[in-house]
C-alpha cells in the first residue's frame, strides 16, 4: 500500500521528491526526508497529504532552511526531530512543537547520510567522506569513533562510503557499505567488523548485494536491507550466507509489489515494513512473512 507520496515529483502537500530516510512513530507518524523539496514532511496514518515539519524554504543554509536531507529520526525523550542536512554538511536538531519555524545546529563540517538513536540517547552518525560512524553523547555533543575512520577501502576495519546505520539493544553497530556491497557488523568498543550481508562483490547471487542502503535488524538478529542497485529488499537471518528477497525485483517498476531506486527503510510496532522510493517519489508498507 502506498502511504505517502505516489503522485508523481513535486512539491504539492500529497507529493514527494526524491525521498530518502524515514522513521516510524509509534503512533505510525511517518517522517520523511523529502530530498529535493529541502524539506521535512510528516504522514499521519491514513493521511492523503502530508504536512511540512522542519524546512520548506527553499534550498539554503538559514536556521529555517534545509539543503537536500538525508535522514530524520525523532528523539522522543526531547520530542524533537534530529535530520541529516547533508548538503550544509550538518546535523539538526527541530523541535517538534507546534509553531517551530526553525531548528538549531547540533553538528558541523559533517556530510552525514545517516542517523540512529539508541535506547540512552546517543546519536549515531555516518560520514561519508571520513568513511565512518560517530557516536554522539546528546548532553554535550562529545563523540566517539565507532566504525571505520581508516580511509575508504574493504579491510576489515574499513568503510566504504557508509550510507545508513542501526544500532541493536546491545549498541552492535550494522552499517549499509554502500561501495563494498555489503552489511558489517561492529560490536561495541571493537576495533574491527565482520560482514554479515553481502560482502561477495556485485552480481545476482543471493550471497551479494549491490548498492546496500537502508537497513534494520530485528530482536533475533535477523537483517533487512535495502539492495538499491537491484530494486528490492533482502532478508538475511542470523548466521546465514545467502538472502532472500522479500520485496521488488531485479528491474524495478511502478506496481504496487514493485520497487524503483528503493533507499529509506523502517519497522512499525507491528512489524509492517516501509520502503522510500526514490524514482517512485512514495513510501510503500508492506506486510511481511515470518518465514
Amino acid at each position: 500500500m502506498t502511504v505517502a507520496g505516489g503522485h508523481g515529483p513535486g512539491s504539492a502537500a500529497n507529493q514527494l521528491n526524491y525521498p530518502h530516510g524515514l522513521y516510524v512513530h509509534d503512533d505510525e507518524t511517518i517522517v520523511i526526508a523529502d530530498y529535493v523539496n529541502h524539506r521535512i514532511i510528516e504522514w499521519k496514518p491514513g493521511a492523503t497529504t502530508g504536512q511540512v515539519v522542519a524546512g520548506g524554504n527553499q534550498q539554503g543554509g538559514q536556521m529555517n532552511q534545509l539543503n537536500l536531507p538525508t535522514d530524520v529520526v525523532i528523539d522522543n525523550e526531547r520530542d524533537s526531530l534530529i535530520i541529516c542536512d547533508r548538503w550544509n554538511q550538518r546535523v539538526m536538531n527541530w523541535s517538534r512543537q507546534q509553531g517551530t519555524t526553525e531548528g538549531e545546529v547540533l553538528v558541523t563540517n559533517i556530510p552525514c547520510f545517516g542517523l540512529m538513536m539508541d535506547d540512552q540517547n546517543y546519536l549515531y552518525v555516518t560520514d561519508t567522506d571520513k568513511h565512518e560512524v560517530r557516536r554522539f553523547k546528546m548532553d554535550d555533543m562529545t563523540d566517539k569513533l565507532v566504525a571505520g575512520g581508516n580511509g575508504p577501502g574493504d579491510r576489515f576495519n574499513q568503510l566504504n562510503e557508509p550510507r545508513y546505520v542501526f544500532v541493536d539493544q546491545e549498541y552492535t553497530v550494522y552499517v549499509a557499505d554502500w561501495n563494498n556491497h555489503r552489511v558489517r557488523k561492529w560490536k561495541k568498543d571493537a576495533t574491527e567488523r565482520i560482514v554479515v550481508a553481502g560482502g561477495q562483490g556485485e552480481g545476482h547471487d543471493s550471497t551479494q548485494l549491490l548498492s546496500p542502503c537502508g537497513i534494520f535488524v530485528d530482536k533475533i538478529g535477523t537483517i533487512f536491507v535495502v539492495e538499491s542497485g537491484k530494486n528490492r529488499v533482502k532478508r538475511w537471518f542470523k548466521g546465514m550466507k545467502q538472502g532472500t528477497v522479500i520485496v521488488g525485483e531485479d528491474g524495478g517498476g511502478k506496481g504496487a509489489n514493485q520497487l524503483d531506486a528503493p533507499i529509506g527503510l523502517a519497522f512499525d510496532r507491528y512489524g509492517n515494513l516501509y520502503v522510500a522510493e526514490y524514482n517512485n517519489h512514495r513510501v510503500q508498507r508492506f506486510k511481511i512473512a515470518k518465514h
